[in-house]
């Protein structure tokens, strides 16, 4: 499996230093892009979400935490989802839907999907911070290749959606570039993934719109805004950003091979264990 496959549900979102970063950032000028031959940057190379951390694999996940070596003491935890920050917009989910993302924290996530080795969906996939992401740009589509669960996307330029669409867990994804970002529309989601921590369910109406905007070399910053009128009251608007990680290679990840996890909880359950939080 790789990488930390302990953790089923571990992302960072959004920490307090990347608002800073993204401050600085805005003063990047185009020459400090990478450009494809027809002008639009280059989204090309593997990259690794919720970090402001230059430097390859290894040096940026030196630090404690689930994820990191150890080895540099003072360099930045890699957090689990329990261990990091709140979100700087925190999940607007209407009153009966927030209490049944409590129950599933309260029960610590033992409904969770990942658990089942069933795709994670969108956007979670694309959060996971203790897993590398691939992206490829060609002139007309982007295909972005996950280590975790081995998803993919691909992503057709200026295209729509099928009026036939088969709800699925990764959803349809269409794109097009807008300036110097790339807004992926993403559409026609099943209801058995979670947006992104634990309990964040949606119904099969969600819609999600990426803005992938590549300020310097090393960073895009990925802001995404999620809408399901079933469950939230308001688009749920999330900022985080993907650092390069340049020389890392994509693992394979076979959650299936003794995932001893479903008959775990089915036992335990059986057995009147509760997993429940203080």
């Amino acid at each position: 499996m790789g990488r930390v496959l302990a953790v089923l549900v571990a992302l960072t979102l959004s920490l307090p230093a990347q608002n800073a970063t993204r401050e600085k950032n805005k003063a990047s000028t185009k020459g400090s892009v990478p450009r494809t031959p027809d002008g639009k940057p280059d989204l090309t190379g593997v990259w690794q979400s919720g970090s402001t951390v230059k430097g390859s694999w290894e040096e940026a996940n030196s630090g404690p935490g689930i994820g990191g070596t150890g080895k540099n003491p003072s360099a930045p935890a890699i957090l689990s989802a329990s261990d990091r920050p709140a979100a700087a917009e925190r999940a607007p989910y209407q009153p009966w839907a927030a209490q049944k993302v409590l129950e599933s924290y309260k029960n610590r996530g033992i409904d969770d999907p990942g658990a089942q080795c069933l795709p994670p969906g969108v956007p979670r996939t694309s959060v996971l911070g203790l897993f590398p992401t691939q992206i490829i740009e060609t002139p007309k589509q982007i295909v972005i290749l996950y280590e975790y669960m081995h998803e993919y996307r691909i992503i057709p330029l200026n295209a729509k959606h099928p009026d036939d669409l088969s709800p699925t867990y990764m959803g349809d994804s269409v794109g097009r570039w807008e300036g110097d970002t790339l807004v992926v529309d993403v559409t026609g989601f099943n209801e058995k993934t979670w947006l992104v921590g634990t309990g964040t369910f949606h119904t099969d109406a969600l819609h999600v719109t990426e803005r992938y905007t590549r300020v310097d070399k090393d960073q895009i910053n990925y802001d995404i805004t999620i809408e399901d009128p079933n469950v939230l009251t308001k688009p749920w608007v999330i900022h985080t950003n993907l650092m390069l990680r340049d020389g890392t290679r994509l693992q394979e990840y076979v959650c299936a091979e003794n995932n001893l996890a479903p008959a775990f909880y089915e036992r335990m359950q059986k057995n009147g264990i509760n997993f429940q939080r203080p």
